[in-house]
């Protein structure tokens, strides 16, 4: 498979911190190159998924920073990417409902800027998952597009325990005193349902892509999601791809070409 090549922007974005519950997340804003035409721009929150080894101490991991940086350039919008708390060079350990907690709050700095004239968010994964949440729970959102997202996340609350060890392993859960209550952690995982809001955002546009071969995330998780939003969604399969779609060229032209479209 093809793997996508993100070239240097030559208007890279710059670093922030975003504040959520008392914790500093590490962003990186990217802001397109200067234009003639008067008027704000369409802003985009881009969210990450979980990591599947130990996460890198800088920003949001230059991976993210180059895709907002070519989102950017490409689109012409204002794009924000961050790292979730335990991720990166942002305090805190994770927790599903934390997780969540820190999109509302990026979508809450993007708008102060004053730059954007409406948020979009996009997400990868988990992060997908939880963009389709934070539209369904915020009307100001105008949009949402998540790629290889999960209907839920019932699944890892069966061995909540085992999740919290792979946690540990891959360097999100950081303090070894948590979480304090396992059965409350646990609980966020099964009541932060994608599946239970994405009803909630038509009219407002919706695009998933998925890969036929997703071997993390299966394609009946996207069929299911278009289901619960009776059909008003955009559905890209992509035929060979796997999980990591940020790393596929076809699936970064579609969401560029969906930002196209936008208005």
């Amino acid at each position: 498979m093809p793997v996508a090549t993100e070239p240097p922007s030559p208007n890279a974005g710059t670093p922030l911190t975003i504040q959520s519950q008392g914790l500093e997340l590490a962003a990186h804003l990217a802001r397109p190159a200067p234009s003639s035409a008067a008027g704000k721009r369409h802003g985009l929150v881009l969210c990450h998924g979980f990591p599947v080894v130990p996460s890198p101490t800088q920003g949001a991991g230059r991976g993210y920073d180059q895709l907002a940086d070519r989102l950017a350039a490409d689109a012409g919008w204002v794009v924000l990417t961050f790292s979730f708390r335990g991720t990166g060079g942002s305090q805190g350990n994770f927790s599903l409902g934390g997780w969540l907690a820190d999109l509302e709050a990026a979508t809450a700095t993007l708008l102060a800027t004053g730059e954007v004239d409406g948020v979009w968010l996009c997400g990868f994964a988990a992060g997908g998952a939880l963009a389709i949440c934070a539209a369904g729970e915020n009307e100001k959102v105008r949009g949402v597009a998540a790629l290889s997202a999960p209907a839920d996340f019932g699944d890892r609350a069966v061995d909540a325990r085992r999740f919290v060890a792979q946690a540990r392993a891959v360097g999100v859960i950081r303090d070894r005193n948590f979480p304090a209550d396992l059965d409350a952690w646990a609980r966020e995982l099964r009541e932060v349902r994608p599946l239970g809001l994405i009803g909630k955002i038509p009219p407002r546009p919706i695009l998933l892509v998925h890969g036929a071969n997703d071997e993390v995330v299966p394609l009946l998780d996207a069929r299911a999601l278009a289901d619960a939003a009776d059909g008003e969604v955009e559905l890209r399969v992509l035929h060979g791809a796997g999980h990591r779609l940020r790393h596929d060229p076809r699936a970064i032209a579609l969401l560029i070409g969906w930002l196209d479209r936008q208005s």
